[in-house]
């Protein structure tokens, strides 16, 4: 007696999910710094951390991170 294996394509969605929120994060990446501002809910925060670090160091690069949640719902 053979066995038989029945794979069935079944589609999905991902989309941004409201209730998780965004995160947003500011890095120094002038060479040897490393600092970075840390998770906030809010834009303005990490922003004003990077103005708060050129201010004291002189460091004018960052890079700039923004972290959603999604959800992946099966389509009907």
């Amino acid at each position: 007696m053979s066995s038989r294996t029945v794979y069935r394509h079944v589609t999905h969605t991902i989309r941004h999910a409201p209730e998780g929120g965004i995160a947003y994060e500011a890095f120094c990446v002038t060479v040897g710094c490393g600092a970075e501002s840390g998770a906030h809910d809010e834009q303005e925060a990490a922003q004003d951390w990077a103005l708060r670090h050129t201010g004291r160091t002189g460091h004018d690069l960052f890079r700039r991170v923004f972290t959603d949640h999604a959800k992946v719902t099966r389509a009907e």
